[in-house]
Parts: structure tokens; C-alpha cells; sequence
């Protein structure tokens, strides 16, 4: 675990297990601490007291045991019949059907939140599946939309601009207000995806 300051406020903590260390200071209520943003390898750490006092009691922290990554994944339905699928079966040299199924194979972690409310980055994606971006994105992509962009895999939770490519569709609602909490997905859950037909 490597600790630097970041700004007059904050410290940004490289780790190995991000999630695990989002857990451990949350669980600890250290003093001062005004929020904690996990990443993929990296943990922010925002405060109002003394960050170099503050890194001392983030380094002798001890991480929770992984129970987020004993509890079953989060399944979400997918038909694939997505707007780019047969672009990425060219780059990757496969057939329509055979990236939906090695897309639907893996197990995926959610590495964080970003770009909209419940939009989670997923790791996991095999590595012959990873494709650019879009070279031009798109204005509108519908909610529900499953995409992949370089090492990552996603659902968009809303309608909104994206230059991801659309492998599918889902009903699950990764955002919605009136649940507690309104994001389907956390850093840390686990995802699988389970092929359904049109």
C-alpha cells in the first residue's frame, strides 16, 4: 500500500484491493474524514483534519475479510442483439454469436462507479474481447444498453450520450431512487451475465 498526499485535503492510496480498504476506513469512522472514493487501484480520501495524521491511521488499518466477493454475483439478463455486436465479432475475428457467449462467460467486479449515477466500470472482460471505443459516439444510447470499451464492460443505467459498443439489452434498472440503496451495483459486487433470447 503506497500513501501520497493528494492537495491540502486529501490522500490517494494505491492498493491492491481497493475495495477492501474503502471498507476498512468507512468501518473505522476515522476523524475527519469527509468522504472516500474507491477506484480501480486506488482509494481518495478526503478530510478536514491533518492528512499526514490521518495516513498514519489509514496504514495501520486491517481490511475486512472479503465478504463482497463471497456473496453470489448480481445476474443480469442480457439479449444480445446489440447495435455494434457484429462490428466487435470482426475485430475479434469471431462470430455474433460466439462474443455473446464469451462475454456471457465471465464473471466480472464492479472496479467503481462514474460517468452517470450507477454506471459501474466492470473488470473481467477477456482480453480478446477488448475493442476501442467508438470512433464517433453516439448522442443518445438507451438505458439498459450492455457495451464494452477497452478493458471494461457496462451497463448504462440511463439514456445518454456514450461511444461504448452495444453488444445488448437489459431490463435491470442499475439506478432507481426508490430503492435502497438506488444503485443495483457497488464497488466490489460481483456481475455475471446470463444470455436470454429475444
Amino acid at each position: 500500500m503506497r500513501i501520497r498526499r493528494a492537495g491540502d485535503a486529501a490522500l490517494l492510496v494505491e492498493t491492491a484491493d481497493p475495495h477492501r480498504l474503502d471498507a476498512a476506513v468507512r468501518a473505522a469512522s476515522l476523524p475527519g474524514v469527509v468522504d472516500v472514493v474507491p477506484g480501480e487501484r486506488t482509494v481518495l480520501i478526503t478530510t478536514t483534519g491533518d492528512p499526514d495524521r490521518l495516513a498514519e491511521r489509514v496504514a495501520a488499518l486491517t481490511p475486512p475479510p472479503r465478504t463482497a466477493a463471497d456473496a453470489p454475483p448480481v445476474e443480469i439478463p442480457v439479449i444480445y442483439d446489440g447495435a455494434d455486436l457484429a462490428e466487435v465479432a470482426d475485430l475479434t475475428g469471431r462470430t455474433a454469436a460466439e462474443v455473446a457467449a464469451q462475454h456471457a462467460a465471465a464473471e466480472y467486479t464492479v472496479a467503481y462507479l462514474g460517468f452517470s449515477p450507477g454506471f459501474g466500470y466492470l473488470t473481467g472482460l477477456p482480453d480478446d474481447l477488448r475493442v476501442p471505443r467508438r470512433p464517433t459516439p453516439r448522442t443518445s444510447v438507451p438505458a439498459g444498453a450492455v457495451a464494452i470499451a477497452g478493458p471494461y464492460t457496462a451497463v448504462y443505467p440511463s439514456s445518454s450520450p456514450g461511444g461504448w459498443r452495444l453488444l445488448g439489452r437489459t431490463d435491470t434498472r442499475l439506478w432507481d431512487v426508490d430503492r435502497d440503496p438506488p444503485s443495483l451495483l457497488s464497488p466490489g459486487t460481483r456481475v455475471r451475465f446470463v444470455r436470454e433470447d429475444a
